[in-house]
């Protein structure tokens, strides 16, 4: 059975295992990259966690604080969601990986290249690999939020209270960390999609590594919501 599986794998090539490594190398780049960018040109995670801090200096001085209490209601929605999503997707990748045989006459059409079950399966197992990931990110999120919103709620009312300040940049510091997983989750979605190119073949891996780094890339570094999140207010009006 030993030498059965590794016949079957064997239509994986030295280029299918470059594929990968490039595929792992560039998620966990960019992943290094957003999180810490030059000073000259920040990510948007980067520019939107000094939002967060001074939402939470906002916050310790709004009465009441309703408004806030429905914003983190809506992050947390967010990422169960996000997460729910992906359960539902891992869950139909393992189905497909127990009967890969209509996968089988996709990937000839579209390679010309009859490949082995054996082999299907393993390159199923990237996505799933990358959506288990993104589920945990989500699921370290919400309940990261979720100590926000008792920090929140352990803010004093009083503004002028000498714990009022150090408990809602508390909130904001945490409330930037959920959004850090959250954001390395959405990431981690990307590449899962990026992942189900390899049943094409590796050339098809490294056009979509290729394509969702500049997706994710750009995203971060040059979208039009950068640009608007970090000019001054009086450009954006």
């Amino acid at each position: 059975m030993g030498m059965t599986f590794l016949n079957n794998a064997g239509s994986l090539t030295l280029l299918d295992a470059v594929a990968v490594a490039l595929f792992f190398a560039v998620w966990l780049w960019l992943g290094w990259r957003i999180g810490h960018p030059s000073a000259a040109s920040p990510s948007v995670t980067v520019l939107m966690q000094e939002y967060r801090l001074q939402w939470m200096k906002v916050m310790a001085h709004r009465q009441p604080r309703i408004f806030d209490a429905q914003i983190m209601m809506s992050l947390r929605q967010s990422t169960s969601f996000f997460a729910s999503t992906c359960l539902l997707a891992m869950g139909g990748l393992l189905a497909l990986i127990g009967n890969v045989e209509p996968l089988q006459g996709v990937a000839s059409r579209l390679t010309n290249i009859e490949s082995a079950s054996v082999a299907l399966q393993i390159k199923l197992f990237l996505p799933l690999f990358m959506l288990g990931n993104a589920f945990l990110k989500f699921v370290w999120s919400n309940r990261v939020f979720g100590y926000c919103s008792v920090v929140m709620g352990a803010v004093p009312n009083d503004p002028e209270d000498p714990q009022t300040l150090p408990l809602a940049l508390k909130a904001g510091h945490l409330n930037a960390r959920a959004a850090i997983n959250f954001n390395a989750g959405l990431r981690s979605m990307y590449f899962a999609l990026c992942a189900l190119a390899w049943v094409a073949g590796a050339w098809s891996l490294l056009v979509g590594i290729a394509v969702t780094a500049w997706v994710v890339w750009s995203r971060e570094f040059a979208s039009a919501s950068r640009e608007i999140i970090q000019s001054r207010s009086e450009d954006a009006s």
